[in-house]
């Protein structure tokens, strides 16, 4: 008994451990009203692997906090287009 729970605290443990919370920021540009970031927050926050998400219309960009074990940066990016508000990893902004 003393083995099984021993073991089953090792994997939770190494679970934790393996696990890598990310920061990325997304660039969303279609955002033209002061409510569309709270359509944008929502959408990114029920992406399995969010932790945190802050989105800003005056910067028109999210700051999303996720576990990269559970969730892609390509996710985050569907997730925004899907809720109407398509957006980009900041660094690949065009200037277009």
């Amino acid at each position: 008994m003393k083995n099984l729970i021993v073991v089953s605290l090792a994997f939770l443990f190494s679970s934790f451990v393996l696990a890598e919370e990310q920061k990325t920021t997304l660039h969303i540009p279609s955002m033209n009203c002061s409510m569309c970031p709270i359509t944008v927050k929502k959408a990114l926050e029920n992406v399995k692997g969010v932790s945190k998400a802050e989105v800003s219309y005056d910067t028109k960009q999210a700051v999303v906090m996720f576990d990269n074990k559970q969730t892609k940066i390509e996710t985050l990016i569907n997730a925004t287009t899907n809720a109407g508000y398509p957006s980009q990893l900041k660094g690949e902004v065009s200037d277009e």
